[in-house]
């Protein structure tokens, strides 16, 4: 602990300078929460919390001739921020609130000691401070032991925890998956008996836990947490909803823990191509949804076959549904839907038997998805056996080749009909209006169909296909 203390004033030298100024002032001040847990992981970050017994106006007394920058968005509910060479600052004045248990919203109080403030906080790896005018480290609740088991636990009970903020539980799923923590056995019991109480939380605020539970190094131990102990029937019921029965005489994959392959799978190949690159969300919803309309289309077939005929339709629209529902933004819900839509069409390639025109048609509908959908459906390839999966990635290889070969001739990535909408307007003495739509997104199906054409070539095109349908002069 004291290694602890000395790794931080050294890497830290403005939380030693501001515990100064607060005792001059006649203060206390507490380094606390996420940035003391992450300091013992070594993992510490250049935004840091602190608690005072300080009230909030003078936190601003105090840091206002001292920060690069001061602002009070958050004093109603005690919180004074500060930026100082580079670095954010959160100083927070001891809570002891209290919960109408309605929704999530405090009614703030402040408090008079640190002990008091630890134990509302979420759980006993977040709950330890570090006293700085002093150099000692604060642990009433055991919270470096839980660091050292890896265990997560809660200050109070479960129960009063979870009942004054539901969407704790949502964030004990999340620390699983991004610090690689094993729930409580209490915690677990209370979330399981508790998992109606999430209902409390907006879907703004559901969403915000999920995507960054999805954006860990290891999503799965989260992801596992909320289905057993059924949070995910109430805030993603698609996922547990995958988890089908098998008939002793019908065996296939269990579709949940495919999907959870394919997510794990996924996120190893966005590692490997982009290393530098952030957590990409998009890939990882659609890894995990990709499947989630086999439930609904399942059919059983003499001789012991099943089937999931257009789970790929159902799925994008499932999918769509409930990422509108946890008001994910539009691109997000169009992206993840279309790659779910898309990520079953690879299997019609065969062993190479789509004309050119087909693999355009998987380039243009793909569009700016293409690099995720190329992860998507090589991450979907979770087969034991060696050499039918060595099979679908070399057919794959052969389809990405393929696609690099008509790149190279073409311009896959700007397909457009060979005569723009002013060409079609005056070959056919056309005002603008429906007709002209119509016309190009014949070209269109053409150029996709048979590569570029001549000009004159889709002239004559463009009138015989006038010519057909009635329209132009």
């Amino acid at each position: 602990m004291q290694n602890a203390v000395t790794e931080l004033m050294r890497i830290s030298p403005l939380a030693d300078e501001l515990a100064k100024l607060f005792a001059k002032a006649g203060y206390s001040l507490y380094l606390v929460g996420g940035s003391v847990r992450d300091m013992m992981l070594r993992r510490l970050s250049s935004d840091l919390d602190f608690t005072t017994d300080a009230r909030p106006d003078q936190v601003l007394k105090i840091v206002s001739a001292w920060g690069d920058a001061v602002w009070d968005v958050g004093i109603a509910f005690g919180t004074v921020g500060v930026t100082k060479q580079g670095m954010t600052l959160e100083i927070t004045t001891f809570r002891a609130d209290s919960y109408d248990r309605v929704g999530r919203n405090p009614e703030v109080t402040f408090g008079d000691s640190i002990e008091g403030d630890l134990l509302r906080r979420d759980f006993t790896v977040n709950a330890m401070a570090i006293d700085l005018a002093n150099q000692t480290f604060v642990d009433p609740y055991d919270g470096l032991q839980a660091l050292q088991d890896r265990v997560l636990d809660t200050p109070a009970t479960p129960q009063e925890s979870f009942a004054d903020d539901p969407l704790r539980m949502l964030r004990a799923a999340r620390f699983s998956a991004q610090l690689g923590f094993t729930a409580a056995p209490r915690v677990v019991d209370a979330m399981t008996s508790m998992a109606e109480e999430i209902d409390r939380i907006t879907a703004e605020r559901v969403q915000a836990e999920l995507s960054k539970l999805l954006l860990a190094d290891d999503p799965r131990p989260g992801i596992e947490l909320l289905v057993d102990t059924r949070l995910a029937d109430r805030v993603l019921p698609e996922v547990p909803g995958m988890r089908l029965a098998i008939d002793e005489h019908h065996q296939h994959k269990d579709v949940y823990e495919h999907s959870l392959t394919v997510l794990a799978q996924a996120i190893d190949l966005e590692k490997s191509h982009e290393p530098t690159s952030e957590p990409d969300l998009i890939l990882r919803l659609a890894a995990l949804l990709h499947d989630v309309g086999k439930p609904a289309t399942r059919e059983f077939q003499p001789g012991g076959g099943v089937s999931f005929h257009h789970h790929e339709v159902v799925g994008a629209k499932m999918a769509r549904k409930r990422l509108r529902a946890l008001k994910f933004s539009k691109e997000i819900v169009q992206d993840v839907s279309q790659l779910v839509f898309l990520h079953l069409r690879f299997h019609g390639y065969g062993k190479g038997e789509w004309t050119d025109s087909a693999v355009r048609r998987y380039v243009t509908d793909a569009g700016d998805l293409l690099p995720r959908l190329h992860k998507l459906v090589r991450a979907d390839c979770t087969t034991r056996n060696r050499k039918k999966a060595a099979a679908l990635q070399a057919t794959y290889d052969d389809l990405e080749r393929r696609i690099a070969a008509i790149q190279a001739q073409e311009d896959l990535d700007r397909v457009r009909p060979d005569l723009n909408g002013e060409e079609i307007m005056r070959i056919l003495g056309l005002k603008p209006g429906p007709d002209v739509g119509k016309a190009w997104k014949h070209l269109k199906e053409l150029r996709l169909d048979r590569g570029p054409l001549e000009h004159d070539e889709a002239v004559a095109e463009l009138k015989k296909w006038a010519a057909e349908n009635g329209i132009g002069g």
